[in-house]
């Protein structure tokens, strides 16, 4: 049984590519969540010029369903984007988790609340590839799917060729994002891809945040059966992108005009990105200040109240802060325009 299709506009925007930030959670001193400052970090993303947004992601901390917040969060971000009465395709993208029943259910709320996309998180204990495959056909009789290749450090896995390539035969997958932050990973997805049959179907966008300029410049090429199919990522959903937005969204405008080619100060700008990921991501320590670290930023801004995770445990790993002032430092032509964008808007975006 064919699954529900992605409206026409938000199809179009999806598959020419686009900026999606994956949203984090602001809370208050109480680790309770701040209406004020997630009301604002959404219009943040809006008005950066953001295509989308995608909430109850890992940025946005898979706790929140122990903590009973999807729904107020995904209800939330979905209220403000309507509020803010964007008139141009905004993509939304919703996280779902758990096993089949509760994936499903999750995708319900999301298809009810609007949300166009269902981002099915492959970090289920114990799933058997053909168990996960199970769950985004499930979850893609409720909402188009968004595939996802996470990281094993930070609670994904290593997932096959034979399973992406089983994966891009989904009809109800119209995108895959990308983050398994390991570049022959990285290849096995697009090699699937393009021998696909659907592979003008699916929309592949970068997840992984150490190498963003590099995965927007390349090509994949294949052969198969005789044919060469050439695939390519057009697009990012990443926790990089939500921080820094407007940089990003002028950063993706620039490589797509560029039609495929690249300058050399890309490149340089590609090692730029990764080298102040490393810092926000805290990839000196396993990425355990992943979360915390991309708060920091935010609340330098004024985005956030704090640092403040769901896990009071989550702190900055020793040096992290420091090699954020680093960063800063270093790298000013990466937030230089967000922080001025930021500083006159705040104000409006919290009232």
């Amino acid at each position: 049984m064919a699954g529900p299709r992605l409206g026409l506009e938000v199809r179009r925007l999806l598959f020419d590519g686009t900026v999606i930030p994956a949203h984090p959670l602001a809370v208050d001193r109480h680790r309770r969540l701040d209406v004020r400052h997630q009301r604002a970090l959404t219009r943040y993303y809006v008005q950066a010029g953001a295509g989308g947004v995608a909430v109850g992601v890992h940025t946005t901390q898979f706790a929140i369903r122990e903590k009973g917040l999807l729904e107020p969060v995904l209800r939330l971000a979905a209220d403000t984007v309507r509020d803010e009465r964007v008139r141009r395709p905004f993509v939304k993208v919703a996280g779902v988790c758990g096993g089949i029943e509760q994936a499903v259910r999750e995708a319900q709320l999301a298809a009810d609340l609007g949300y166009d996309l269902a981002l099915v998180s492959p970090s289920k204990s114990g799933e058997s590839e053909k168990e996960l495959l199970r769950r985004i056909e499930a979850v893609s009789r409720v909402l188009p799917v968004f595939g996802f290749y996470l990281q094993p450090s930070v609670g994904g896995r290593i997932l096959s060729y034979g399973f992406w390539q089983k994966l891009a035969e989904i009809e109800g997958v119209a995108a895959i994002k990308i983050a398994p932050f390991n570049r022959y990973s990285t290849v096995e997805v697009m090699r699937a891809a393009a021998h696909s049959r659907r592979r003008s179907e699916m929309a592949l966008y970068t997840g992984n945040d150490d190498n963003i300029v590099g995965d927007l410049l390349s090509s994949f090429a294949y052969v198969g059966n005789g044919s060469r199919h050439k695939v390519k990522v057009v697009g990012g959903l990443l926790g990089q992108w939500g921080l820094w937005t407007k940089y990003a969204v002028r950063l993706l405008e620039r490589i797509k005009s560029l039609g495929g080619s690249a300058t050399s100060d890309l490149f340089e700008l590609g090692g730029e990105l990764t080298d102040a990921n490393g810092a926000i991501f805290d990839a000196a320590n396993g990425f355990r200040g992943v979360i915390v670290g991309t708060h920091e930023i935010l609340r330098r801004q004024g985005l956030m109240q704090n640092r403040f995770t769901l896990d009071p445990r989550e702190r900055p790993s020793a040096g992290q802060i420091r090699e954020i002032d680093r960063i800063l430092r270093e790298h000013p032509a990466l937030h230089r325009e967000d922080d001025a964008f930021v500083a006159a808007h705040l104000s409006e975006w919290l009232d």
